[in-house]
């Protein structure tokens, strides 16, 4: 059985949450090729394997004698202890800074059965293993030196623990943020982009308009002068002859019906704000249905409106991506396989920024 005091049970638990960090470290960094600073924490400490082995140890100590038992108790514990800390991290601070979405027989992303099985073995290794030579050496600690280990690790412990907390979730915040700014980005571009649309299609629709009744009225014109179409070309062109030789008086027939012409042009293509309006509110509501993006605060803002908006969405997004810069960028970089299922493209875009930013700052 295990009889340890208070600051025993800590002793281990400290070292425990040094030697996770160790193999973690080692082993990210293996697979990365570069150093990795594994964990939540700064400092070199990861509270899940010291958790971990704390527990194992408890739930371990009926069954000692059975590796079997020893092999269940651990799977269960540890397992357990797993989701938690991986459910509650996420609620917390908004990312998943370990997932096992792509393994098989997996629960949400936070465990999985390959890692369950794991940890049942680890289970019996720590303890009929790597226990006994630490618990030697902590049982043989003066008592002095054994206390003044746990105050000073302690105080750093739980200060590092505070500053990044408050990191994280800040850190969570503006990843909420980034969501709400980027879905703004995108309804303002789409609106953008109806306007043009509309813009452009009424203006072909006008043209088009025009020049059917410009048809029109030649053919009405050929009618009633009993002239055929090539007749009434040759004609016109006989009257631009005979302008070439008057061309004050040309001047003017030409200025009158230029004038007609355009009149005729502006009342077709001079299309009011609120016709653009109600032709850009039915396509709002289609594309709504389709997109499920609701543009309705939209609606009636003139294009000049719409480009500041963007500038002033764009200038947010940016501003964000700069913010807790430091932390957010080591965070990253000390866990590679992290995600953000709710935040998906915030989280990912986060990290291009980075390695976009690394690649500037060491350019090849």
């Amino acid at each position: 059985m295990y009889t340890y005091t208070w600051y025993q049970w800590l002793t281990f638990f400290y070292l425990y949450c040094f030697f996770g960090w160790i193999f973690e470290s080692t082993y990210v960094s293996l697979k990365q090729r570069h150093f990795v600073n594994r964990g939540f924490l700064r400092i070199p400490m990861l509270p899940l394997y010291g958790s971990g082995a704390v527990m194992m140890l408890w739930v371990s100590l009926p069954f000692r004698s059975s590796l079997i038992l020893t092999y269940i108790s651990g799977v269960i514990g540890a397992t357990a202890l797993e989701y938690v800390t991986g459910y509650v991290m996420e609620q917390l601070f908004k990312v998943r800074y370990w997932d096992y979405s792509n393994q098989p027989f997996n629960v949400h992303g936070y465990i999985c059965l390959t890692s369950s099985i794991a940890w049942g073995f680890l289970t019996i290794f720590m303890t009929h293993v790597i226990h006994k030579p630490i618990e030697r050496a902590v049982l043989a600690m003066p008592l002095m030196w054994n206390l003044f280990f746990v105050f000073f690790v302690t105080v750093i412990f739980i200060y590092d623990s505070i500053v990044c907390t408050k990191e994280a979730l800040a850190f969570g915040k503006s990843l909420e943020a980034m969501k709400k700014v980027r879905a703004e980005l995108d309804n303002l571009q789409v609106q953008t982009a109806l306007l043009k649309m509309n813009a452009e299609d009424r203006i072909q629709e006008a043209k088009e308009e025009f020049l059917d009744q410009l048809e029109a009225k030649r053919v009405q014109a050929a009618a009633l002068t009993g002239m055929n179409l090539e007749d009434l070309k040759e004609k016109a062109g006989n009257k631009l002859e005979a302008l070439k030789e008057k061309p004050s008086a040309g001047m003017s027939a030409i200025r009158e019906k230029a004038g007609s012409a355009a009149g005729s042009l502006r009342d077709l293509s001079n299309v009011s704000l609120d016709e653009l309006k109600a032709k850009a509110g039915g396509k709002l509501d289609s594309l709504k249905d389709l997109t499920g993006i609701h543009l309705e605060a939209l609606r009636g803002k003139s294009p000049e409106q719409l480009a500041e908006m963007l500038k002033e969405r764009e200038s947010r997004l940016s501003a964000l991506l700069k913010e807790r810069r430091p932390f957010r960028k080591d965070r990253i970089r000390s866990n590679p396989t992290a995600v953000s299922p709710k935040y998906a493209r915030e989280f990912e875009e986060l990290k291009k920024h980075f390695e976009d930013e690394g690649r500037n700052a060491n350019p090849q």
